[in-house]
C-alpha cells in the first residue's frame, strides 16, 4: 500500500520542543541526566524547567512542527 503524500512532522523536533498557545516554543534544559550529585538542589530545580528557544531558532523548529500552530 503506497503512503499518502503530504507534508510530515520531523519526530525528534517534536519530541524536544514544545509550542504554546500564543506561539512560543519552549525546550528542557540540558544537563539534568546524570552526575546530579556534585549539582547543588537550586540548580537541580532550575534544570527542570522549561526554557524558552531564542527567538533565531523559531523558524527553523516551526518549521519542522506543522501541526503545532
Amino acid at each position: 500500500m503506497r503512503r499518502p503524500k503530504g507534508i510530515k512532522t520531523r519526530k525528534a523536533v517534536a519530541k524536544r520542543f514544545k509550542v504554546t498557545a500564543t506561539g512560543k516554543v519552549l525546550r528542557s534544559r540540558a544537563g539534568k541526566r546524570h552526575l546530579l550529585s556534585s549539582k547543588n538542589a537550586k540548580r537541580r530545580r532550575n534544570l527542570g524547567t522549561a526554557k524558552t528557544v531564542d527567538k533565531t531558532d523559531m523558524r527553523r523548529i516551526i518549521e519542522n512542527l506543522p501541526f503545532s500552530h
